[in-house]
């Protein structure tokens, strides 16, 4: 079944793109339910990594666990994309407290000094990764 679907969908971004009531892509549902198995199929067939839409912006801000951030890193997901409530992954992260991805998303190259929410709305450990790590303290 899967390779019929491979065969029927790659290529066609007007199926693979389709957005939800809410602007999710099926890759920024996939990221936000961990669903790796899909999200790998999504990407094997041509999903846009960097598709914004839904509440959060993009796959890799909805992205909460470890490998899925990391597979979305892997297919080129820009660590910086600004978009959704949060403004960045990096911000997401902080705010939900989770501090594997807050590391592996500064050690992608994310801008620790971009904007300011993480720091007002963050939870106190993230915040003191990314402080030690040389976040300007003067941006809150």
């Amino acid at each position: 079944m899967q390779s019929y679907w491979t065969g029927s969908i790659k290529g066609e971004a007007s199926k693979i793109e389709a957005r939800d009531r809410n602007g999710r892509t099926a890759l920024i549902f996939a990221a936000r339910q961990g669903n790796e198995a899909v999200l790998k199929w999504l990407l094997d067939v041509g999903a846009e990594v960097n598709a914004q839409g839904g509440y959060y912006g993009n796959a890799l801000q909805e992205g909460g666990n470890e490998k899925v951030v990391q597979m979305l890193l892997d297919a080129g997901a820009d660590v910086n994309a600004q978009g959704g409530c949060c403004g960045n992954a990096l911000q997401a992260a902080s705010i939900r407290g989770n501090e594997k991805v807050v590391q592996m998303l500064r050690d992608a190259g994310a801008d620790i000094n971009h904007q300011r929410v993480y720091i007002r709305d963050g939870n106190e450990k993230a915040v003191q990764m990314l402080l030690d790590a040389g976040a300007n303290v003067h941006m809150c």
